[in-house]
């Protein structure tokens, strides 16, 4: 059976095998191993098939380059628009959740007590 998609540290026929996530091409003349570690994916394709694709994958991004002009105008005209209006509908549905931040000492409550001497420890409660 046919395959295309092979993982690195494969054992594969002679080929050309591309990873589109690194960008690497391999060629092996009389097959061999592909390198890395066995995370990453190579796919084996003729090199005729990859410059006659080429020009159908151009084709596809001519037909939508004015689409994309069209929803980035109308995105920029509704920001410009509705933007205060979005940005006060967003802060109402803002919770207060901030995964970036963390506070390891407490909150200002917790703090503000332990500062007046009102924190008591495991040991002193009998």
């Amino acid at each position: 059976m046919l395959r295309l998609k092979h993982s690195s540290g494969a054992i594969v026929k002679k080929g050309t095998y591309w990873s589109f996530s690194t960008g690497e091409r391999v060629t092996l003349k009389t097959g061999g191993v592909l390198p890395g570690n066995g995370t990453t994916a190579y796919y084996k394709a003729h090199p005729l098939i990859v410059l006659l694709a080429a020009p159908v994958l151009g084709l596809v991004y001519a037909v939508f380059l004015p689409f994309i002009g069209i929803a980035t105008v109308i995105t920029m005209a509704a920001r410009k628009l509705f933007g205060e209006k979005l940005h006060e509908m967003s802060r109402l549905a803002n919770f207060g959740w901030r995964p970036g931040e963390a506070y390891f000492a407490g909150d200002k409550a917790g703090r503000a007590e332990r500062a007046s001497g009102g924190e008591h420890d495991a040991a002193d409660v009998e």
